[in-house]
């Protein structure tokens, strides 16, 4: 039942008060954006030969990447450069997105909100370059070395911008292994000992998501799952010292009630 007492000026007053800080917020992080943009936009060729290398390293002599379109060759390295000012800004519009919500968490919360944003961004890191330097190399000599005879290995530039972004976001995501282990038990929504029970199956879906990320190869398919694997394990550990942590300040809590001169 909605409380008589309540100031509906005050609710809407502090309503809007929070669209402008969301607009605010939202602006801090569209500028942090175009202030790196800016400052990459010079070097956008730059930036998209290293992002071409791996696939260049391993073209047959003579081929090239094209573009199929009159404006690619212009246009395709600022897209890049503007994904890359977007990935580079990310810790910083994490930390928007938490100042945003940390007025209505609660103290702990804030103390793991934290810890939790900075070994995500850390983690999302790895996956890309995970991606970058092992993970490329070993697919695109795989796509290239099974061409048919007479066909020539040219992959359009813009084409070949969208398979990559896919790909780092996908082993960016696969890299939150550890943090979403931690988090499922700090939820409640399992145990440590049920997910170790559960490892056959986990490292088979890691096999499995390998297969639909990487060429079908095994050696490809393991570049991938013995990662998520290990992941999978550090996570693991970590939530056990959390759920450790956890029990403990449980019996503290039971403690001091039972305590009469507490």
């Amino acid at each position: 039942m909605a409380d008589d007492n309540q100031d509906p000026n005050a609710t809407g007053t502090t309503f809007i008060s929070h669209l402008v800080e969301l607009r605010q917020r939202l602006m801090r992080s569209v500028i942090a954006i175009l202030v790196i943009f800016v400052a990459c936009a010079p070097f956008a060729n730059t930036l998209y030969e290293y992002l071409a290398a791996p696939l260049m390293g391993v073209l047959p002599e003579g081929n090239t990447m094209i573009s199929t379109e009159p404006h690619g060759p212009f246009f395709v390295p600022f897209k890049f450069a503007f994904a890359f000012s977007v990935g580079i800004a990310m810790p910083y519009l994490l930390y928007q997105l938490w100042a945003f919500v940390a007025p209505g968490l609660y103290k702990h919360e804030k103390k793991t909100i934290v810890p939790l944003l900075v070994s995500s961004s850390i983690l999302f890191y790895l996956g890309i370059l995970f991606a970058y330097y092992i993970v490329f190399p070993l697919i695109f000599a795989f796509f290239t070395g099974t061409a048919p005879e007479g066909v020539a290995v040219m992959t359009d530039i813009n084409a070949y911008l969208s398979f990559v972004l896919k790909l780092f976001f996908a082993f960016g995501i696969a890299f939150e292994v550890p943090i979403a282990t931690v988090l499922l038990v700090k939820a409640g929504a399992t145990t440590p000992e049920s997910l170790a029970a559960k490892r056959p199956y986990i490292i088979v879906s890691a096999f499995v998501v390998g297969m639909f990320l990487t060429p079908p190869d095994v050696f490809s398919q393991t570049m991938l799952a013995i990662p998520v694997w290990i992941l999978f394990e550090i996570g693991l550990y970590f939530a056990r010292l959390t759920r450790k942590k956890q029990l403990q300040k449980e019996k503290d809590e039971d403690e001091v009630e039972l305590d009469p001169t507490g």
